[in-house]
């Protein structure tokens, strides 16, 4: 497990990128704690910079929208789903899991 930072850290609302050979993106939705793919999958965009409604984020290119539970698109352009990581909050710490989940 990768530690993310502290639960404090990252209040409602704000997300947070995390670098690696593949960069993650982790967001804490009122209080629910998702990570998913950093990059959206249509063009070359950091979702962690775009715009957190609820359990959506939106690409802040060109407004493609993805669903953080699940990594798959709500809208075009965006035609492919981005994956999701399991994450654990453990003693006020945000710990994201190495191994990724693909989604279908």
């Amino acid at each position: 497990m990768l530690r993310v930072c502290d639960l404090s850290q990252l209040p409602p609302g704000e997300s947070i990128r995390v670098e690696g050979p593949v960069p993650v993106a982790v967001f804490n939705a009122d209080g629910a704690i998702y990570a998913i793919d950093d990059t959206c999958s249509h063009q070359d965009a950091s979702l962690s910079e775009g715009w957190l409604e609820g359990c959506f984020v939106e690409c802040p290119l060109h407004a493609a929208s993805f669903d953080l539970r699940t990594g798959l698109p709500t809208c075009l352009p965006a035609k492919r789903p981005v994956r999701t990581h399991q994450v654990s909050v453990v003693d006020g710490v945000i710990w994201l899991h190495e191994a990724a989940q693909d989604v279908a």
